[in-house]
């Protein structure tokens, strides 16, 4: 069922910005010779589970016991561990987090329907922005390298000192928006941190599950709640307007 809302906002890594696809990219530039024996199945899997994360590295940044370079690392050595790959010493580990720093930003890409999307968001006069679970200035140059500068509004972990789906830091992206919760649509590919989250927070929950593309935290053991909303593509956040 359609609802109005004055304001979208949107989560970044796998709802705007196709990072999965960068990491793999990065990975395979920065380990082609460790890992030249890779069939592209071999790169598939590696780069799937470094981009899931089920140990739960990534959550550990955000809640504070890790840095963001070691929850990264660590994401390494489990994959290279699970491809039957002996772990990075602590010098190689860090020459492969400054060399992989240094390649990700070049393949930061928007997905296909972002720009068209934003431009219809524009056509109605519908503000928009978005809120994720990094370092503001972190994800304002991944915006900006994957060509979505027009995204002015960003709210990250460090502007709020919380993280989703913390109700605090959807509040604050409304805010900024100049829009109430009530009259926001959150939009994310993470259907617990992102639309579960942002529901609870008083906003409209909408879970992006791409068809073409599934998210790596599609949350696919969580059934989706009365009052989220599940679209396969952005473009189909239109109808829920």
């Amino acid at each position: 069922m359609a609802r109005s809302v004055d304001a979208v906002l949107f989560d970044i890594d796998e709802t705007l910005v196709d990072l999965q696809a960068a990491m793999g990219t990065t990975l395979q530039a920065v380990s082609a010779e460790d890992l030249a024996h890779f069939t592209a199945a071999d790169w598939d899997a590696y780069t799937s589970l470094f981009a899931a994360d089920p140990q739960g590295h990534y959550d550990a940044y955000l809640a504070g016991h890790l840095s963001f370079a070691d929850q990264r690392v660590l994401r390494l050595q489990h994959a290279r561990e699970r491809a039957g790959l002996a772990p990075l010493d602590s010098d190689a580990a860090r020459a492969w987090n400054d060399a992989y720093e240094q390649i990700l930003p070049r393949h930061f890409c928007a997905f296909d329907d972002v720009v068209p999307l934003l431009d219809a968001l524009d056509e109605r006069g519908i503000a928009y922005g978005a809120v994720s679970n990094n370092v503001h200035d972190y994800q304002r140059a991944k915006l900006d390298a994957a060509g979505l500068e027009r995204l002015r509004v960003l709210v990250g972990i460090d502007t709020v000192g919380a993280a989703k789906p913390d109700p605090a830091i959807f509040h604050e992206g409304a805010r900024l928006v100049g829009s109430l919760p009530a009259r926001t649509a959150y939009v994310g590919d993470n259907l617990i941190v992102d639309a579960i989250g942002a529901h609870d927070a008083g906003l409209t929950g909408v879970w992006l599950d791409r068809e073409d593309n599934p998210s790596p935290v599609r949350g696919d053991n969580t059934a989706v709640p009365a009052g989220v909303f599940t679209v396969g593509t952005l473009m189909e956040v239109l109808g829920l307007l």
